[in-house]
């Protein structure tokens, strides 16, 4: 009787370590064949509790690449805070990845699939990106303390806005007041930025910027340059601001709001959400200053310097921008790998 019962123990301690694996992957084959999927316009109408757990749901188990392929016989098992993460090697429109099954208890939460090194180009990982990155930072520095090209540009650029100073502080007030903003009506409903920040983290993953903390503050600071200025800087803000500033100034209107709605202290360690501060002014004085470029790029056009004047000086301003960047990554990601670290 002690043997039978010795062996069900083994056998169910056996069943229990497998569970998760099991389990992962059976929630794969129900993901592909759309068991987990909600459509988030179900939220429409609902009462705010309903309509925020149907927004989670669909955030969490979003569909799955039409064409995903997953090999569920590779398992490998993280655990995490409160659970584990298991990852199946896959493939989708010809990238590398993983499916992630998060798993809380034996509940699935989450479940997604990453492509390899996110939306970044995997030079970034490189030594020498590195190595251009510190280079960059250094000479930047040493040039606008000695006279060159570099100096001219930040002289001029400043004088800009000094000549436009009141249409520089209106671009402040507005962009930084709707950030602030945010940050105050998330504190109505706090359960939504928790989602909202939910929301950010899964489009860090897909990014690729979580990858980027093993390479430690320089290799995440390289990174974080890259996808500010090209996508932040440039395509979100720069691009829009050539068709007369106002869709940059749009755009960013609502970046700004929907930034200071997720990065909103109600649900952010009071420390952290302090060191962090300094990223966030920082990083969105690099677009206001584009934003301002955009509009004066504007007003240019309407008199009579013309909108080549007006290019000239948008210009400035991304340069400019492109700085406080510089600046913004280099202090982020030494905020985050060593003043944030448990």
């Amino acid at each position: 009787m002690r043997l039978l019962t010795l062996f069900c123990s083994l056998a169910l301690g056996l069943a229990v370590a497998q569970g998760p694996l099991e389990l992962a992957r059976q929630a794969v084959v129900d993901w592909q064949a759309g068991k987990y999927t909600t459509d988030p316009a179900q939220a429409i109408g609902k009462p705010p509790e309903e309509a925020i757990r149907l927004l989670e749901q669909s955030l969490a188990f979003a569909p799955p690449p039409r064409d995903l392929a997953v090999n569920l016989e590779a398992p490998e098992e993280t655990p995490i805070s409160g659970g584990v993460v298991v990852r199946f090697p896959a493939t989708a429109a010809g990238r590398g990845g993983d499916v992630q099954v998060v798993i809380r208890g034996s509940e699935i939460t989450r479940i997604g699939f990453v492509p390899e090194g996110g939306l970044l180009p995997g030079w970034l990982k490189s030594p020498f990106a590195w190595a251009v990155f510190v280079g960059l930072s250094l000479a930047w520095l040493v040039a606008l303390r000695r006279p060159s090209r570099l100096a001219e540009w930040w002289r001029e650029g400043w004088a800009l806005v000094q000549q436009y100073r009141g249409l520089y502080l209106g671009v402040n007030l507005g962009l930084y007041g709707l950030f602030a903003l945010g940050s105050a009506v998330a504190y109505t409903n706090p359960r939504l930025v928790q989602l909202m920040q939910e929301v950010v983290g899964g489009a860090l993953q897909q990014i690729g910027l979580g990858g980027a903390l093993s390479g430690g503050v320089l290799g995440l600071a390289v990174v974080i340059f890259y996808w500010n200025f090209t996508n932040g800087l440039v395509l979100t803000t720069a691009v829009p601001g050539l068709l007369l500033g106002l869709p940059a100034l749009l755009f960013n209107a609502l970046r700004y709001f929907v930034l200071g709605f997720a990065l909103s202290p109600v649900a952010l360690p009071l420390a952290n959400y302090l060191l962090h501060l300094p990223t966030v002014v920082i990083e969105l004085q690099a677009y206001i200053l584009a934003t301002f470029g955009g509009l004066v790029l504007l007003l240019k056009t309407l008199r009579a310097e013309g909108y080549r004047a007006g290019l000239r000086a948008l210009a400035l301003t991304v340069y400019l921008g492109a700085f406080f960047l510089l600046l913004g990554a280099w202090y982020e990601a030494f905020s985050i790998l060593v003043l944030m670290r448990p």
